[in-house]
């Protein structure tokens, strides 16, 4: 039987342990509840609106007209009434004003009547797209209008024609999300797609027909019989219950980091839940040591404060979950621009069940070790006499397995990926791991140390007190710390590398889609310092002979072989090329054989070397050629790279476009692209400048996004760090008094403890500053291939930022303890 008001008393007798208690399950469910809430709201949003999404029943995407064995199904579906089809082809392109100087890449749409057959475009007059696009007109973003100083009824230059603008586009089904767009939208009727002259050999254009089936149960059929049809990996047949958008790949993306952070932050507030309920129980040692004497036998004690613990639990998870919807309210803010306009967010009946199973787990998870060494108290505590306890014992190793198993079942269930999930824990254990060694020597050091100011010889003892959690609270606060640091220097880094100004010497415009015969009237605009790269389009369709599956290999987080490559031609390396297996770029030796130089990056996406034979499907006919070299990049930046070299014997007679690359002074690009633009409409101008300012927009957002929820992590921090003032309470008020009674002011007994905390956070954010610093050194060099800067002046004011956070919250919950008059706490010692 459970003796409530035994439950109550315990509850009631150390209310702030139990408050700390309840806040860390708490702040375990909001993040567990509120992410998996998030996750399933847009995947609900996407599958409901998976038509709208996508704008048709199939969608059949090519980077080149359709074979003529997919147009002839297309075809025959029609004839028979089985499927209604429409065209659209999706690029970039400058439009340029007719009176007056001023151009603009912008992304055109090119779309047959009867576009969209699901959703609608929502223009600014409320008119369907059919009234309003109709020959010589035009619809684009109203951020178009703005920056050439435009209105409705004005004439744009697109290409070859002259068209005027009808109405402003608001919303367009299939592009729910445009943060990665470089340039505003533009809808063209296809009637006037042959006027415009941009569509030629070589261009980057997605050609995409859209199907609307008269049965929906002919789906799956339909769709396997246009497959069939093409044999060529580089046109892709999908539904809309199988196509994936771009939309649900960037929140899978995105999604998969939080996770991250959301199980880093799990297991700091299951160590809270821990260090909480060791003060309580360290406060209750005393009545747990007369029920002992009394005869109450250790199952049933242990038994109680489970119930406690269970009660505690429940009341942090009824928290965690108003937590939980009170943040969806705040999410579509932090998101926003991001979550597309069909997106709901609420909370997730399943997430909700999922949280509460997994708070109910980390409870009993992280509380069993502290409720097991209940049995270790004797009744000799009543008399303050204490048996040293053993950190490792054969309980502690079975408690802490079956906790790394539930944080792999953990990781494996939330990030859906075993290999992602094992290389997750073995990141997680490296860096407690050496959090934990830096700390032990640290703190080492400190204790051999002898400081002349007595205070600060007080607050270093201090440290060192019974069952004082310096170790825990260092270890957790340098690892999360770390993981935050690391955000802030990547992304400043980020910011000079590409942000806030370019490389020296790297171009800052690129030029595509120019013809060969144009290459001398754009050299003569360019100057020189431009660099001409040919373009050949084509595919990776296998590897030693076995097959590459496309829809396969773009499963992938990163880059991979299932798209349309860029391939080209060269028989020297580039000046930021070097080469790392091969003596040259190809080999002479080799005969007739044709050959390639891979990039070193393309090893991260299958695994090849060198003499490895690779076939490729360059406007549908299949070219094997055998691995010569393989290069690799000594810089970073826009400079321009490619993954697959080849001689260039091989491919000039097949058809290419090239792509050049200039420095610009930044006052003349704008004069530039309409001096292009005006010779050679086809050709599209980007300018970097702009476009790295979206880029920062969009790093801006989602630092800002995984630095919320990673902030939780060093919540569960400071909730250690309270925790372990409770658990010493006894110690520090007695010190205090000790320090009173022999004529220390009030003034030395708060710098001692101030210097205690001073102390803490100084390790803590060191340490992390240092782990932060290499791990950003090698996300910038290994990972991104950039330089990196320390940012001496930055760190120094995140390590004092954090040291400041711990001496305040430190004294927050040590001055109440200051306040006991020594005669009372005299008095309480004798009684007892």
């Amino acid at each position: 039987m459970v003796n409530l008001r035994f439950i109550a008393r315990q509850m009631t007798g150390a209310k702030r342990q139990c408050a700390v208690f309840i806040l860390c399950v708490a702040l375990s469910m909001i993040t567990l509840v509120s992410l998996g809430s998030f996750r399933e709201s847009v995947e609900s949003s996407l599958l409901r609106d998976a038509q709208s999404l996508h704008a048709g029943d199939i969608i059949v995407r090519s980077h080149a007209p359709l074979p003529p064995s997919v147009e002839k199904e297309i075809a025959t579906l029609a004839q028979n009434g089985q499927a209604k089809s429409a065209r659209l082809w999706d690029f970039y392109s400058v439009v340029q004003k007719v009176t007056g100087e001023g151009s603009l890449l912008c992304n055109l749409k090119v779309v047959e009547p009867g576009y969209p057959f699901y959703g609608r475009v929502l223009l600014g007059s409320g008119k369907p797209l059919a009234d309003v696009l109709k020959p010589g007109t035009l619809v684009v973003e109203q951020q178009l209008l703005d920056r050439l100083r435009l209105h409705l009824g004005d004439s744009l230059k697109v290409g070859n024609a002259t068209l005027v603008v009808r109405d402003v586009v608001l919303q367009e089904p299939d592009r729910p999300v445009n943060f990665f767009s470089l340039g505003p939208r533009v809808f063209i009727a296809a009637a006037d797609k042959e006027a415009l002259g941009l569509i030629g050999v070589g261009s980057r254009v997605e050609h995409v027909t859209l199907l609307k089936l008269a049965h929906q149960g002919e789906l799956d059929a339909i769709a396997a019989r246009l497959t069939a049809a093409s044999d060529e990996t580089r046109v892709r047949v999908a539904t809309y219950k199988n196509a994936g958008s771009r939309v649900k790949r960037f929140f899978d993306n995105l999604l998969f980091f939080l996770n991250l952070s959301g199980i880093f932050t799990l297991l700091l507030s299951g160590f809270g839940i821990q260090s909480t309920l060791f003060a309580l129980l360290k406060e209750q040692e005393r009545t747990i040591a007369v029920l002992k004497a009394l005869g109450a036998k250790s199952r049933f004690i242990i038994w109680h404060f489970l119930a406690v613990t269970l009660v505690l639990g429940a009341v942090g998870t009824i928290i965690g979950l108003t937590g939980s919807f009170l943040l969806q309210r705040f999410l579509p803010a932090l998101f926003s621009g991001l979550i597309p306009a069909q997106v709901t967010l609420q909370i997730s009946s399943g997430a909700i069940w999922q949280g509460m199973l997994i708070g109910l787990l980390v409870v009993l998870l992280f509380t069993a070790l502290p409720l097991y060494r209940l049995k270790e108290v004797k009744p000799r505590a009543i008399f303050g006499k204490e048996d040293a306890a053993r950190i490792w014992s054969r309980s502690t190793w079975v408690i802490a397995g079956l906790g790394a198993l539930f944080f792999l079942s953990m990781v494996l269930i939330r990030l859906r990926d075993l290999k992602t999930g094992l290389y997750f824990m073995l990141a997680l254990v490296t860096l407690v791991l050496v959090s934990y060694l830096l700390a032990a020597l640290v703190l080492g050091l400190l204790k051999r140390s002898r400081p002349g100011n007595l205070a600060l010889r007080q607050a270093l003892k201090g440290l060192f007190r019974p069952h004082n959690a310096s170790l825990s609270i260092i270890v957790t606060l340098s690892a999360a710390l770390g993981v935050i640091f690391s955000i802030t220097l990547v992304e400043k880094n980020l910011d000079a590398s590409f942000i806030e100004s370019f490389p020296p010497g790297a171009p800052n415009v690129f030029l595509i889609d120019i013809q060969p015969d144009q290459k001398e009237g754009v050299a003569r605009l360019l100057g020189a310092g431009a660099g001409y790269y040919p373009i050949v389009k084509g595919t990776v369709s296998a590897v030693n002979d076995k097959a590459i599956d496309p829809e396969k290999e773009r499963q992938s987080r990163g880059d991979n072989l299932g798209r349309e490559m860029n391939l080209t031609y060269r028989n020297d390396l580039l000046a930021d090329e070097r080469i790392v297996s091969g003596a040259t770029l190809f080999r002479k030796d080799w005969g007739d054989t044709l050959q390639v130089s891979v990039l070193d990056t393309v090893l991260k996406m299958h695994d090849m070397k060198m003499g490895d034979s690779i076939t490729f499907k360059i406007q549908g006919v299949p070219m094997t050629a055998r691995i010569a070299s393989i290069r690799t990049r000594t810089s970073s930046g826009f400079t321009p790279f490619f993954y697959f070299v080849f001689p260039p014997d091989a491919l000039a007679g097949a058809p290419h476009t090239i792509f050049a690359a200039v420095r610009v002074d930044k006052n003349r690009i704008s004069s530039l692209q309409n001096q292009v633009v005006a010779r050679f409409p086809n050709v599209s101008v980007i300018d970097l400048t702009e476009t790295v300012v979206v880029f920062g927009r969009i790093m801006g957002k989602l630092s800002t996004i995984v630095r919320f929820f990673t902030s939780f992590s060093i919540v569960a921090g400071v909730l250690i760090v309270v925790s372990s003032v409770f658990a010493t309470r006894y110690a520090r008020i007695q010190e205090a008094v000790y320090f009173t009674i022999l004529g220390a002011r009030r003034g030395f007994v708060l710098a001692v403890f101030a210097a205690e905390n001073l102390l803490l956070g100084l390790v803590s954010g060191a340490i992390a500053l240092l782990m932060s610093q290499v791990a950003s050194l090698l996300i910038c060099r290994k990972g991104l291939d950039m330089g990196y800067q320390p940012y001496p002046a930055d760190s120094l004011l995140l390590l004092a930022g954090t040291t400041l956070l711990v001496v305040l919250v430190g004294l927050a919950v040590t001055l109440p303890l200051l306040r006991q008059k020594p005669v009372t706490f005299l008095r309480e010692q004798s009684d007892e």
